[in-house]
């Protein structure tokens, strides 16, 4: 694509950012305080005064429940007579990864679903990105590759990590083999998982 094009394309995300944040009833200081994106950044890339990165827009997609494509306008046109809930593909080997967001209101803790797509040989290192929030992590079917800071952990069926999202992270499928699927909490500002239950061994307080 031109930078001609590119900017037409940024252009047009502006109202459609504007629409999706007014379909969730949302203002832009409540979406700033959800986001930590500032305010002044959020009103000029909603007027088209400035081009958001991918990380802001993977934040505001988050935020809105709804995918990059959508906001970008490239999602394909629904089939007109579709019966039913949509049901995302089965993954494919090499394809792209599927994430499902469990919830779609701005602000507090975030859930999704993420499935990884089956690979035919070991993976790469993942590549690792931080920034603010706190995150949990539950793999519910095949072995996940988590790399956190230094560490390197491969995560199984049941198994649960906790990190600050400050600490460089990054996942793969650890295959080869079939696609894994895992869930996560994410909280923007810091927000984590409150057990109400007590520890095993001890009594309640």
């Amino acid at each position: 694509m031109t930078d001609e094009g590119v900017a037409d394309t940024l252009a047009a995300m502006a109202p459609r950012l504007r629409a999706a944040r007014e379909r969730r009833g949302a203002t832009l200081t409540a979406v700033s305080r959800a986001t930590g994106i500032s305010l002044s950044t959020l009103s000029r890339i909603e007027t088209g005064r400035r081009r958001p990165t991918l990380e802001v827009l993977l934040q505001l997609a988050k935020a809105y429940g709804s995918s990059l494509d959508e906001l970008a306008g490239t999602a394909p046109a629904p089939a007109p007579a579709a019966a039913g809930p949509r049901v995302p593909l089965p993954p494919r080997p090499g394809g792209d990864k599927v994430v499902l967001p469990l919830t779609r209101y701005v602000g507090g803790l975030h859930a999704h679903k993420h499935v990884l797509p089956a690979v035919d040989a070991p993976p790469a290192r993942p590549r690792q990105v931080s920034h603010d929030g706190y995150e949990w992590l539950c793999v519910l079917y095949g072995r996940l590759w988590l790399a956190l800071g230094e560490q390197d952990l491969v995560l199984s069926a049941g198994e649960v990590a906790e990190f600050d999202t400050r600490t460089a992270h990054g996942v793969a499928n650890a295959g080869p083999g079939g696609p894994v699927e895992y869930l996560i909490m994410f909280g923007p500002q810091g927000e984590r998982l409150r057990p109400r239950t007590p520890t095993p061994g001890r009594g309640a307080r």
